[in-house]
């Protein structure tokens, strides 16, 4: 990969050609990458709908065998995205990336029986005005954000201990723990805004795999978009008995 200050100096209309075919701007190559990212977002919420009014999304709030399946499905799905990405084809990366965005909208839909739809919309419009402005900044800020991902991992690591401790101990902090997450995945989202650049002037050479980093890139900010959502989620909403 190419050094921060090599990519991050170069404007958002540098042009990298090989000797076969000219490659997109960077500008385009980020917009293609957030496009891919909002339409995993469609599909996720789209399912998640549709799994709502055919109750589906009550079943699953039931029963713990099929949730925690799913759950353990996303899992797999992600994995195989990740550890298979350079051998894999294009449309493969695409296709595994929509697939873990509807099964994540069969999980989603439990949420809509637990939260009320107000709240669900102000989360949504919270986390997209969160995602929204630390994106901008990750794309034009000239600062080196590389130095955020240890502190990033850490804190990542803090969440996750203490989202299993919960899982067996009632806490009263429950709202500190989520100002945290907000917090986290607002700095991942410029985090990862800012890696698009990194991805593209590496695979400036390789048009196949600068398609499959876009994908990997776009569930990166995707999953970034959904833990804001989520984290905001249990700040606005009140759980139904």
């Amino acid at each position: 990969m190419n050094d921060y200050n090599q990519w991050n100096n170069s404007g958002p209309n540098t042009v990298y050609m090989n000797e076969k075919f000219q490659y997109e701007t960077l500008s385009n190559y980020t917009a293609k990458t957030f496009l891919w990212m909002f339409a995993g977002l469609l599909v996720t919420f789209g399912v998640s709908l549709a799994a709502y009014a055919s109750n589906l999304g009550f079943y699953l709030l039931r029963s713990s065998f099929a949730f925690f399946g799913l759950a353990i499905l996303e899992i797999v799905l992600v994995m195989a995205l990740v550890s298979r990405l350079h051998s894999m084809s294009v449309g493969s990366a695409r296709a595994l990336f929509f697939v873990y965005a509807a099964v994540n909208g069969l999980v989603f839909s439990s949420y809509l029986w637990l939260y009320g739809m107000g709240d669900v919309l102000m989360a949504f419009g919270a986390a997209a005005l969160y995602f929204g402005v630390m994106a901008a900044y990750g794309y034009l800020t000239k600062r080196d954000l590389t130095s955020w991902r240890t502190p990033l991992m850490v804190g990542l690591i803090v969440l996750m201990i203490v989202s299993v401790i919960g899982m067996f101990f009632m806490s009263g902090s429950s709202i500190l723990f989520s100002i945290l997450g907000i917090v986290i995945f607002s700095c991942y989202t410029a985090y990862d805004t800012q890696k698009i650049k990194a991805l593209y002037f590496a695979y400036a050479g390789n048009e196949a795999m600068a398609k499959k980093a876009s994908i990997f890139a776009a569930l990166q900010l995707y999953l970034d978009f959904i833990n804001l959502f989520l984290y905001l989620l249990r700040i606005f909403g009140r759980s139904r008995d």
